[in-house]
């Protein structure tokens, strides 16, 4: 084998070596990747199904604060028995900040779908269309979602009525209103010409009765 062939084919040889190498190096990456998504894929699940079971003691969690809230007025024995339910609060909320899910003030804001569920819309002049005023049930969220919407009332624009078409409008009731005296006077005038002409019907056939009555006492008499 001369030189060259020799040459050509350590030149050969380690072309493949490196192209081996890039292969392997390839594969290593695509492992790391895929072991880097399968832990996020974990890691997100997991936090996704202690989220969802989480969400299923908010309901939980506003009873007792509408319990305790109403608990403020009520006797001292009652308030001493609200002071360990007040603890039992406070310990889930730990819960729920550990996890990293917190309530969110919702009242002022204006209405997000991503964070609002409008269960009640009223008409207010006093507010801009869309601003939240009031909260039925608190909202939570975490770092990555909404666990659960707050239940909010929204505000929208007053419907205010034209000037000119409530004029129009007070116009073709007034006409309407006319327009029915007319036909009852109308109506009624009609009714008096029948009375008068029934009356004078017989009123004659009277004056024929009683001539016929004289006719014939005449001739009785002759």
């Amino acid at each position: 084998m001369s030189k060259k062939d020799k040459k050509d084919k350590k030149i050969k040889f380690q072309e493949e070596i490196g192209e081996l190498q890039n292969k392997y190096l390839l594969t290593l990456a695509e492992l790391e990747n895929t072991r880097k998504r399968m832990q996020k894929e974990k890691t997100q699940s997991l936090s996704f199904a202690i989220e969802n079971t989480i969400a299923e003691f908010l309901p939980l969690i506003d009873n007792f604060e509408n319990a305790l809230n109403f608990a403020n007025d009520s006797s001292e024995e009652v308030k001493n028995w609200a002071t360990g339910f007040q603890m039992i609060l406070s310990q889930l909320k730990d819960i729920l900040h550990n996890h990293g899910i917190v309530p969110y003030h919702s009242v002022g804001n204006n209405f997000d779908p991503h964070y609002h569920d409008a269960v009640e819309i009223v008409e207010s002049s006093e507010h801009a269309p869309g601003s939240v005023i009031e909260e039925f049930a608190k909202g939570y969220k975490s770092a990555t979602r909404v666990i659960r919407p707050a239940r909010v009332k929204v505000t929208k624009k007053t419907l205010e009525k034209n000037q000119s078409q409530i004029d129009k409008n007070e116009n073709i009731n007034e006409s309407t209103e006319e327009e029915n005296c007319c036909n009852k006077s109308e109506d009624k005038v009609s009714c008096n010409h029948k009375e008068d002409e029934n009356a004078d019907d017989y009123t004659n056939d009277q004056d024929t009765d009683q001539k016929k009555l004289r006719d014939e006492n005449i001739k009785i008499n002759k």
